[in-house]
């Protein structure tokens, strides 16, 4: 592992900083009425403008791009947790089925909630307590230690995946039309339909799910060697397992809640990372927050400029990225493994 240094962390954090930066003035300039740069720095620091560059910017796009930055920061470090505590660099959100129970409670709010009457409201605190019931299942199946191996674990999502899938047909076969049109935009995952208002409960729950990981940062690089070797280091592996674990189904529960389900992010982003400035996650944790941030607003810029008159749903977008750029970034960590 190279060793962190201030200067070192410093250095990364501002370069991922201004490349998410770049990234969010793009993609507000960006769309079927493209806006120049310049107009868009007069709007938001400036608070002038024309009419219409304040309402595409300011109505349109920003409440786009802020809810893409929370749930592209919280799907990417829930990945980066997810691969330490589980010492599997295949771990995900998406993957082990977690943003699919997630999505299954959300959604059973969304379906069943006229009947019982539950407030459209509770539907990111149903996405919460679905996150943590499929994580408490996947660590129980794991052997409560990431005891199984790769592919264990990969099965073990896909089962939760297919039965998160099941229910949600099932929900959705019997919602009413509008029901029925909002849980078919939570299967493929999109930002076009959120509201800025759902910002704050999202930020806050992504704000303190980032912190906490930070906070355990050494405990996840210790943790990322096995139990026992965390336990002989002075680590409480038990109840810093359940904290990181709690911290991290709060992030996609609040995640799933607002974009539905949206995949590769949190597999594609940590693994990069790791390719790129090693895996101390004191370092890690706070630069996949951030080029995770970047990379699902790009997908979503890229969804919604690719066709005219037309927008792909972003879980489709970062599924084409994500998939071929996984492959290559697999078979590279392959290679490094074979040399001497």
């Amino acid at each position: 592992m190279i060793r962190l240094t201030p200067a070192r962390l410093f250095t990364v954090v501002a370069i991922a900083a201004a490349a998410l930066v770049a990234i969010v003035l793009g993609a507000l300039a960006t769309g079927p009425a493209p806006l120049s740069l310049t107009e868009v720095f007069r709007v938001l620091v400036l608070g002038e403008g024309t009419d219409g560059a304040r309402d595409i910017v300011l109505g349109v796009r920003l409440p786009r791009v802020v809810l893409g930055v929370l749930v592209g920061a919280a799907l990417a470090t829930a990945g980066a947790v997810f691969q330490a505590l589980l010492r599997n660099p295949l771990a995900d959100p998406y993957v082990l089925g977690v943003s699919g129970g997630a999505a299954l409670a959300g959604i059973a709010v969304l379906a069943l909630g006229g009947v019982v009457a539950l407030p459209t409201q509770s539907v990111p605190l149903a996405a919460f307590i679905g996150g943590i019931v499929a994580t408490g299942l996947l660590y129980w199946v794991s052997g409560g230690r990431g005891g199984s191996g790769p592919t264990g674990l990969l099965l073990t999502g896909v089962v939760f995946n297919a039965v998160a899938s099941a229910g949600i047909v099932f929900l959705a076969s019997i919602a009413g039309f509008f029901e029925g049109s909002r849980i078919f935009l939570w299967l493929i995952g999109q930002l076009s339909a959120v509201e800025i208002d759902a910002a704050g409960l999202v930020g806050a729950s992504v704000l303190l799910g980032l912190a906490v990981a930070c906070v355990f940062a050494r405990s996840l690089n210790l943790l990322a060697l096995g139990d026992e070797s965390a336990a002989e280091l002075g680590v409480p592996v038990e109840s810093h397992r359940r904290i990181l674990l709690l911290a991290t189904s709060l992030m996609v529960g609040a995640a799933v809640s607002v974009s539905g389900l949206i995949g590769f992010v949190g597999l594609i982003v940590p693994h990069a990372l790791r390719l790129l400035i090693g895996s101390d996650h004191r370092l890690l944790v706070p630069a996949t927050a951030l080029c995770g941030a970047g990379f699902l607003v790009l997908s979503d810029t890229l969804a919604r400029s690719l066709i005219d008159g037309r927008e792909l749903p972003v879980g489709a977008v970062t599924a084409l990225l994500g998939g071929p750029l996984f492959i290559v970034l697999l078979r590279r960590s392959q290679s490094r493994s074979r040399l001497p």
